[in-house]
Formats: C-alpha cells, sequence, structure tokens
C-alpha cells in the first residue's frame, strides 16, 4: 500500500467489528493502525539492506512467518493474517470483495499504558517486573532451536553497515559525531579480529539460538506477567544469535533510559537462571553486543530521519542517532 491508501483506508476503511477511526502509528517498516478490540500492522513495501518488503507475495509470507515466530512469546496475542482489499476506491481489510492490494497481520489490543517502555517513562518498572521478564527469557532460550552452523563474523558486516549512513548525516551532525562512527567500525572491526574463535567457540557451545531479535522495552508488556512482541521475522540471520546478544539488546535500552540498575539487575539474574556469560572475555563480548545494539538504534533513527517530510518530524530522529552514537561510543570505550 501506499501512504496515500493508509489514509484513505483511516478515514473511511472497513474494519472487522468496528466503526471509528483507527489511530495510526508508523515506523520505518510498517503502518499499524490501532482500533478498539484489534490491532493491524501493514507491511510497507520497501526494500533495505536489511529486508525486502518489495512485492504483496514477500509482504503476505513475512505477516504468516511474524504469527508463527510470535506465538512462541505471546500466546494467542497474534491472531491471523488478513486481506487488505480495494473496490471502487474503497478499501477494507477481511472483506471478501474487492482486488487484494496488500495484507495485515491483526492481533488483539493489550494496553497501550503497560508497555515496558511507557512504564520507564513513569518510573514504574519495578525489580519484580526485571526478574520475571529475566525468568521468561531464560524459559525461551533455554526451549528454543540451537543453531550449531552459520557465519558468526557477519556481525561485522552489520555493524559496519552503519558507514552507509554516514554521508547523508554528514550536514546532520557536528565533526565529533561522525568521527565516533569512523572510530566505532575500526575498533569493531579490530574486536572481532582477536576475539574470532571466542564468536566460533560460542557457537559450538550452543549460545546461538533461535531468539526474538528485538528485544527492548517498547516491544513488551508487563501485565505484570512479561509480554514480549514483535519478535523479528524479516531477516534470519537477525534473529538466529548469540542469546548474549539478545539480552545485551534490552541492557543497552535500560542504559538508553538512563536505568542502568534495572539493567545490572536483569543481566546478573539472567545469568544466574542461565550462565551464559562466565569468563572476563564473555563479558568484554557482552560489552561489545550492547554497542553492536546502540550502532542498529542509531541507524534506524537515521533511516527514519531519511523519511521525515519535515524538521519537525525530523528533529527526534536526529536527536536518538545523537543518542545512540554517544551510548556506542561509551561501551567502545570499555571494550
Amino acid at each position: 500500500m501506499t501512504k496515500e491508501q493508509i489514509n484513505k483506508l483511516l478515514s473511511d476503511g472497513i474494519f472487522p467489528k468496528y466503526t471509528g477511526q483507527p489511530d495510526l502509528i508508523e515506523t520505518h517498516i510498517s503502518w499499524v493502525l490501532v482500533c478498539d478490540n484489534f490491532v493491524f500492522k501493514i507491511k510497507k513495501p520497501v526494500c533495505y539492506s536489511f529486508l525486502d518488503f518489495a512485492t504483496l507475495e514477500k509482504r503476505k509470507y513475512y505477516c504468516e512467518k511474524e504469527i508463527e515466530l510470535n506465538k512462541r512469546l505471546t500466546g494467542d496475542m497474534y491472531i491471523d493474517v488478513q486481506p487488505v482489499c480495494e473496490m471502487c476506491g474503497c478499501y477494507s481489510i477481511g472483506n471478501d470483495g474487492g482486488e487484494i492490494i496488500d495484507y495485515a497481520v491483526r492481533m488483539h489490543k493489550l494496553d497501550r499504558n503497560r508497555q515496558m517502555d511507557v512504564l520507564l517513562l513513569n518510573d514504574s518498572v519495578t525489580h519484580s517486573n526485571i526478574k520475571s521478564l529475566a525468568e521468561k527469557i531464560v524459559a525461551f532460550h533455554k526451549n528454543t532451536s540451537i543453531i550449531y552452523e552459520m557465519d558468526v563474523l557477519k556481525i561485522r558486516d552489520e555493524f559496519n553497515d552503519l558507514k552507509k549512513e554516514n554521508d547523508f548525516l554528514h550536514g546532520y551532525l557536528c565533526s565529533d559525531s561522525l568521527a565516533i562512527i569512523d572510530h566505532a567500525i575500526v575498533s569493531s572491526d579490530t574486536f572481532i579480529e582477536e576475539h574470532k574463535e571466542l564468536f566460533a567457540a560460542r557457537l559450538r557451545a550452543g549460545f546461538y539460538r533461535d531468539c526474538h531479535g528485538d528485544l527492548h522495552s517498547g516491544n513488551i508488556f508487563l501485565l505484570p506477567e512479561p509480554l514480549p512482541f514483535d519478535c523479528i521475522e524479516f531477516n534470519d540471520e537477525y534473529r538466529l544469535i548469540d542469546v548474549l546478544n539478545e539480552v545485551a539488546f534490552l541492557c543497552m535500552d535500560l542504559d538508553a533510559f538512563g536505568r542502568q540498575d534495572l539493567s545490572d539487575l536483569f543481566i546478573d539474574y539472567y545469568n544466574q537462571l542461565f550462565p551464559v556469560m562466565k569468563t572476563g572475555e564473555d563479558r568484554r563480548l557482552f560489552m561489545y553486543y550492547k554497542s553492536y545494539r546502540a550502532n542498529i538504534r542509531a541507524k534506524i533513527n537515521s533511516l527514519r530521519f531519511r523519511e521525515a517530510n519535515n524538521e519537525a518530524k525530523g528533529k527526534l530522529p536526529l536527536a536518538e542517532v545523537h543518542k545512540y552514537l554517544r551510548l556506542m561510543d561509551s561501551y567502545m570505550k570499555m571494550l
């Protein structure tokens, strides 16, 4: 679908068991339409270095895969895939009439105020919440598929992909921030070269598993029982990772909220339940993974900044680029 079609769907489209106008949440890869009882997620027809939603067939495939993968952690939150149809200039979801122009993942609507990022802003995340979340993730990691064959050094290319944003950001970032990108890439290359055997050893030891892939506070409900959702379906390589990489994302995110206390509590309790960080070198690797996750957040916000069609919309993602670059730099200095 196009943005114009989405706007038309929002203004006078037909939704299952709904008569009001939905709220729209837009990301760099999806449109999320929030109704009274359901949420519909439509993938944008975009193609980046890390995903390809360019065709209708691919978007349907990834909608189906998104439901399959998320059911591992969310129970019945994810319901089904609904067709998005067009007939005589009118748009509908779930209607059998007309031409199918796209597909939407249908989910049960949960209380937005119980999302972990909202609770963090309200200083409402407790130590008990963190321990329950650690227990949930440990149980998931212990039971998900173990990966024994993959290119563990591909993370070098994923880290260095941030360099592609350098030219675009040149007119918006100060020289110090641009220098952070160059320095981080050199430091990353050095770290990976010096720790190639550590990456390989962790693969052999069974620490690489079919994970969530996008474990941060915006993708977790605390109801109060934890419910991680919105795992990565569009790129298996981002999901088939070291479990230490997975939890580093959540810990980095908690650091970004200024809650290093919760970050430390999570990784310490997780590691007690599932010892995945046993040596000083493992701890350095954890810090590298945190820098990698800050790197990815900087890149994603650069993409959001690209898509902003006015200065006001671009202000927040650009500020986020600055924040995550500084966070990445702080981690790299601790390697």
